[in-house]
């Protein structure tokens, strides 16, 4: 791993714990006032740290943004990422490690979304051909790109690849150099303009530290794993973690016992992260010769092609509802793009209903496995919601399932249930964004998330010249939907850096610039 630079310039350093103990305490008359003064937050023992642009989250949402910013020509001091995290991809190789899609395994994203390049070119087909040994894996990528969704599935990359790009432009942008360790608690506005992000600080004594910048950039990613009602009273009841998880939880143990001894699980969900767990699963029985019986519910059994329209209709079939990334293409940059920056309110909300929804890429090699389960009898699939677990026999739990158009309630008893229903919960679940809510003026839109503007500017936060701006999944619903994706994230970016420029803060991305800073790409220069 790349060292992370941890220190801050000299002119913005922290005091030692040896120059005195800063606790720095948040005093409730301090937690109430929305705008805050420098002499408030010396009075508290807060020192203050300049830094004109403030990420809050340290994800990939941060590391798009610094990377534009960078290729711009914004100097490397003046970006502070506040973050726990080491490294910009952590969390998102956590995720798609724990839900099965681990460095070897391709991920849900098009060849030419490449966060590490924003140019697309060469996208990650194009760089897999040159890297290949042999004629046949040059000419493998490149053709089944050429014919994707007609011959051949989607071209996707390996999640290592990806992090290993993620790498490398860190490496050449000075990313670990923005770093700033710690857990971000709030944002307030500053009185006479701009704001004060308060950062609780990792070791030392020194407790509290505020950045006073001009613009911050909330990147905070998911708000926190949404754990189902049944979910947590079966584990709150009966004190049971290790049978009943979530798929967004280190979960191992399920597959390692279901090879060591027959049983029957419980996969509930119908999105990416169900049909990578089933691929595992299909993949222990031949590869390791479990005997596995799988049981899958759904919420909505899609039986066929469905839609509002013959012009917005999504493939289904067997359960599944087919789509080969988790935006129809065109909501990135084509007709749905530009149909949703133009609806008011209720029609886009209406937009978003119809567009939303849980779906899987249809990927030849994967059919075949669930067919073979469905004609062998190890692969079943209902249509309904659990009801409420209970313990049951042999060291089993009971699932009492209300099945669709039925008002029975069915019994099943199964050894493991993984539920794969969705990973988004509710945005004040996060401190950030709980204080942004209740003290900066900030809104949540049609779909309970953070309301942003086209520019993804945060309505009603605006403090004289400072902009905060908000990105990522936290603001689904509204005008761009494909925020949770990584060329949302880069279009998101792209649009902040715009912004910024017409502001005057960093220089516009032309087409001048914009060649000479590819040709640095290509060279591994520092931009």
């Amino acid at each position: 791993m790349s060292p992370v630079n941890n220190k801050l310039p000299s002119a913005e350093r922290i005091p030692a714990a040896s120059e005195g103990d800063v606790s720095g305490d948040l005093s409730p008359e301090l937690l109430a006032s929305p705008v805050w003064t420098e002499d408030q937050l010396t009075r508290a023992g807060i020192p203050i740290v300049d830094a004109p642009f403030v990420s809050i989250g340290g994800g990939m949402g941060s590391f798009v943004m610094v990377d534009l910013l960078r290729i711009s020509g914004f100097p490397v001091e003046n970006i502070k990422v506040l973050t726990t995290l080491d490294y910009p991809w952590e969390n998102y190789e956590y995720l798609t490690g724990v839900a099965q899609l681990p460095p070897d395994y391709r991920i849900r994203s098009d060849s030419a979304s490449t966060p590490d390049n924003i140019w697309g070119f060469p996208s990650y087909a194009v760089r897999a051909a040159f890297g290949a040994r042999s004629v046949e894996g040059f000419i493998a990528p490149i053709w089944n790109v050429l014919t994707e969704n007609l011959f051949t599935d989607y071209w996707t990359p390996l999640a290592g690849q990806v992090f290993r790009g993620l790498r490398r432009e860190a490496d050449r942008i000075g990313y670990w150099q923005t770093i700033a360790k710690g857990q971000a608690r709030m944002v307030r506005r500053r009185a006479g303009g701009g704001y004060f992000s308060i950062l609780t600080v990792e070791g030392g004594r020194t407790r509290r530290v505020a950045y006073r910048s001009g613009f911050v950039h909330l990147a905070v990613g998911y708000p926190s794993v949404r754990f189902l009602p049944d979910l947590q009273a079966y584990r709150r009841q009966y004190g049971d973690g290790y049978r009943f998880v979530n798929s967004y939880e280190p979960h191992e143990h399920v597959y390692d016992d279901l090879v060591k001894q027959p049983g029957t699980v419980l996969v509930r969900g119908g999105g990416i992260t169900a049909s990578a767990i089933l691929h595992r699963l299909f993949n222990d029985r031949e590869r390791h010769g479990a005997r596995t019986q799988i049981l899958h519910l759904l919420r909505t059994h899609v039986d066929s092609s469905h839609g509002p329209s013959v012009f917005m209709r999504r493939r289904g079939g067997d359960g599944w509802a087919y789509q080969g990334f988790n935006w129809p293409k065109s909501s990135w940059g084509g007709q749905l793009k530009v149909r949703l920056e133009k609806l008011d309110d209720d029609e886009r909300l209406r937009m978003w209903k119809t567009i939303k929804g849980s779906t899987t890429p249809y990927r030849k090699g994967w059919q075949k496995q669930l067919r073979q389960g469905r004609e062998e009898g190890y692969y079943r699939t209902l249509a309904g919601q659990i009801d409420h677990v209970e313990p049951g026999p042999d060291g089993t739990m009971t699932t009492f399932i209300r099945q669709n158009g039925s008002p029975d309630i069915r019994r099943v008893d199964v050894k493991f249930i993984i539920d794969a229903t969705g990973l988004v919960g509710d945005i004040k679940e996060h401190r950030v964004l709980a204080d942004l809510l209740d003290n900066s003026g900030a809104e949540r839109n049609g779909l309970g998330r953070l309301q942003v503007s086209r520019t993804f500017e945060v309505p009603g936060s605006r403090n004289g010249g400072g902009r905060l701006y908000a990105v990522g999944v936290t603001t689904e619903g509204s005008y761009y939907a494909p925020v949770d994706s990584l060329l949302g994230l880069q279009y998101a970016a792209l649009t902040i850096c715009d912004d910024l420029a017409r502001l005057g803060f960093c220089r516009r991305i032309g087409p001048i610039r914009s060649v000479s800073q590819w040709w640095k790409w290509m060279r591994g220069v520092t931009p």
